[in-house]
């Protein structure tokens, strides 16, 4: 007997399914998620969860029209295999292969196209009013996990659904889990309907005892309708959706196929807002997942049957920020450090442990913890946020605003600067430098190498300005061996090798190809400088008047988009002094870059060894 996955072409083969056979399929589905992702990598544990929900939303809804928005999109492998991109899953995250996210270019099916957490809300009711405008007939269900319901834009979105009152399904997908165990008052509130159902089965108890009734039955029951709200806060503390005017379902077992269908059966005929309240587990059918649902939320390469990353983890710079905010813990007693829902990501989760009350985890809500940041280090304390640079882009108004503007000495540690490789556009880190370089009083440094970062960082807590250290996903994967600076004097570059033709001036992981770089143009006769800018803002400005006094060519490496980026600052500062020396910025285009291994995507773009030395000959050509 063939598997039914074998056979299957698309979500219309959903629709023709019984119960038992979805049941079979959710089964077959897991096996096939597990064997693709432990070759590819990507993010396993919260497809695992959302299995049995995504088949009922398939078999229920009409996926040729009706318009699914998921949140974030990590979570939505499942989707994908039932809409057609099953075969192509072996390139799953690969270059030019599938997308870990929803890609409205990658499929029909896909509506909207979301990396960051908490926009499934305003979107879905963007679509469901679109529909309204333009007198068009379709259903509009957005899905969003419990751990998004922290960030403030869904807060926003809530507010809005309750008020327009226009139709728009909404799946709450509960697992008590965003990618680290869920906080703040949201979660406590979910969890008191998670485990307190009373309300639901009073309702339910009563409804179905009084429709048995004849005649009276009905009427008895439009009239404790009309009293809902009171029963509603006698056993509910507080019926937080309802009274914002948004029709609460559940909880209800989102592993439950049969419950799940007959419920989303049931809101395609009522009007308004629904919210349909899903409890499931993340990392479900899989043992090793289900036990450490943070390590499989985004993990590499794995084998199967023990469920171990198959590449060894080195050093990273994560982990070395880690041990150093551990050891800094314990000379500054005014040290606190900050996490939005990162805090193994980031590294944070040793300190965590041991300076509990001085760790806060403020789940997805960025900009909540930059404000929180300034509030605290206007009260004297040294705030460190430790964040990946794609989502502090969420918080640029409170960094602009709330630090920058009254210059509180907030360390901003920005992990995944540049490049990150396979999650794609969504997650390169390759904007920071653009938008933190025009804000006044906001001090910009990356390290060249891990050690580096420690001593940076022992330099940042004493500083009382707000300052951004930015470095990369990994560790120092190139075969450089570079000395780490001791002594940093705030604008001063460090002169790795001199007496060049060229300059070469790098910042962060991009020192270490500039080595490689010289090493390839003296093959060739050219003679190259190599400049550590370490101190990305401010620049060094006596350094580069005595390289233009020289005549030399400056080549700018930099693993951020060019434009406002380090070499924009330089070209802009050398045209003030001489508009005639050459300068020649390298780094990313004004595009957003796709996934891929992070080795390939600097070889496309021409940011890596070979690719730089073609650059430089063809300018000075």
């Amino acid at each position: 007997m063939k598997n039914i996955i074998d056979n299957f072409n698309g979500p219309h083969d959903v629709n023709s399914m019984n119960v038992n056979e979805l049941e079979l399929f959710a089964a077959e589905i897991r096996q096939f998620l597990i064997d693709k992702v432990s070759k590819t990598g990507g993010h396993l544990a919260s497809n695992l969860g959302v299995v049995e929900l995504t088949l009922s939303l398939l078999k229920v809804f009409n996926m040729e029209k009706d318009k699914l928005i998921w949140d974030v999109g990590h979570q939505a492998y499942v989707y994908k295999i039932l809409t057609g991109r099953k075969e192509q899953f072996d390139t799953l995250r690969c270059f030019g292969g599938l997308s870990g996210f929803l890609k409205r270019e990658e499929s029909k099916y896909d509506q909207f196209e979301a990396g960051h957490s908490s926009t499934s809300l305003s979107a879905g009711l963007g679509f469901a009013l679109a529909r309204d405008l333009k007198k068009e007939n379709y259903e509009v269900i957005s899905i969003i996990g419990d751990g998004a319901l922290t960030g403030g834009m869904a807060l926003e979105a809530l507010n809005d659904i309750g008020y327009r009152k226009t139709k728009i399904v909404i799946v709450l997908n509960d697992n008590n889990m965003s990618i680290a165990e869920n906080v703040g008052g949201i979660s406590t509130y979910l969890s008191k309907l998670r485990v307190g159902p009373k309300y639901n089965k009073i309702k339910n108890d009563v409804n179905s005892t009084l429709m048995k009734i004849p005649t009276v039955g009905k009427g008895v029951a439009d009239s404790i309708h009309r009293i809902k709200n009171g029963l509603k806060q006698i056993v509910v503390e507080k019926m937080f959706f309802e009274d914002i005017g948004i029709k609460y379902i559940g909880p209800i077992d989102g592993h439950n196929i049969r419950e799940m269908t007959d419920v989303l059966s049931m809101v395609k005929n009522i009007d308004g807002p629904v919210l349909i309240h899903t409890i499931t587990k993340k990392g479900k059918g899989y043992e090793f997942a289900e036990k450490n649902p943070n390590k499989f939320h985004g993990i590499g390469p794995f084998d199967c049957s023990s469920g171990k990353v198959t590449v060894s983890s080195k050093n990273s710079y994560s982990k070395a920020f880690g041990e150093e905010m551990v050891r800094l813990g314990e000379k500054h007693k005014n040290l606190v450090a900050i996490t939005a829902a990162m805090p193994d990501g980031t590294g944070l989760n040793k300190f965590s442990k041991i300076y509990k009350n001085r760790f806060f985890d403020v789940g997805i809500a960025e900009q909540h913890a930059v404000t929180l940041a300034a509030g605290m280090a206007s009260q004297g304390l040294k705030p460190v946020f430790a964040v990946y640079s794609t989502f502090l882009q969420r918080a640029y108004d409170q960094v602009l605003h709330d630090v920058c503007m009254q210059n509180l000495p907030v360390i901003f540690a920005i992990d995944r600067a540049g490049i990150v490789g396979e999650d794609g556009e969504t997650h390169q880190g390759v904007f920071d430098l653009s938008y933190l370089s025009h804000m006044p009083n906001m001090t910009i440094l990356a390290p060249k190498c891990i050690d580096e970062l420690k001593t940076m960082l022992n330099w940042a807590v004493v500083q009382d300005y707000p300052i951004a250290i930015r470095y990369p996903r990994g560790g120092d994967n190139l075969n450089v061996s570079l000395s780490p600076l001791k002594n940093f004097k705030l604008g001063k570059w460090e002169v790795l090798y001199g007496e060049g033709n060229i300059t070469l001036i790098a910042t962060g992981k991009m020192v270490q190809v500039a080595v490689l770089v010289k090493e390839k143009l003296e093959t060739m006769n050219i003679q190259a400088s190599v400049i550590n800018a370490w101190s990305i803002k401010p620049i060094d400005k006596s350094m580069i008047k005595e390289i233009v006094s020289k005549g030399k060519t400056i080549v700018t490496l930099e693993d951020n988009v060019i434009r406002g980026g380090f070499g924009s600052q330089v070209l802009e500062y050398v045209n003030t002094i001489n508009d005639s020396c050459k300068v020649i910025n390298l780094g990313f285009n004004d595009e957003f870059i796709p996934h891929g291994k992070v080795d390939l995507l600097f070889k496309v773009y021409e940011l890596d060894v070979q690719g730089i030395v073609r650059k430089i000959i063809s300018n000075l050509s």
